[in-house]
């Protein structure tokens, strides 16, 4: 299993990805898909067409590393499904170690958590304007629902 601190952010690309590429060219797609800064420390997950082959870019102080596997026989899997328009979706470590080990975790149901609230200072790019995609859980291109949330909350109150 993945043990990665909780600044760590995990991105894995919606689309399929042309897996010929290296490094930089897998920067690029960051910083022109994600929207994000490919220095930031966060980890980029990319998967091929047929689904068995995965690539990881990430900055490690020093450069850029790039892990990659190809199962033997099946598929890579997200664990959720990505919203129409999307360009990529943010998971948890856990979810990408299943995912390397490539189970299918979208028959499986997770319990709902306690999470601290976030505080100020950690905003989605779109609010605070930073390249570096350092905002809680989020996806990326998908309508915010926390206003519908605290709406639900409040009405429960009273």
């Amino acid at each position: 299993m993945l043990t990665l601190p909780p600044s760590v952010r995990v991105y894995v690309a919606a689309e399929p990805t042309d897996l010929r590429k290296s490094f930089d060219g897998l920067s690029a797609l960051v910083a022109q898909c994600f929207g994000a800064d490919p220095l930031c420390g966060h980890l980029f997950v990319f998967r091929n067409r047929r689904g068995d082959q995965i690539r990881i870019l990430f900055w490690d102080r020093t450069g850029y590393m790039l892990v990659a596997k190809k199962l033997a026989c099946g598929r890579f899997h997200l664990a959720r499904e990505v919203p129409q328009g999307a360009t990529h979706v943010e998971v948890e470590s856990a979810e990408l170690s299943l995912m390397l080990e490539g189970l299918d975790l979208s028959t499986a149901t997770r319990r709902k958590r306690w999470r601290p609230k976030r505080a100020e200072t950690e905003k989605t790019p779109s609010e605070n304007g930073t390249p570096c995609l350092s905002g809680a859980s989020w996806i990326h291109g998908a309508p915010d629902d926390r206003a519908a949330r605290t709406a639900r909350q409040a009405t429960r109150r009273h």
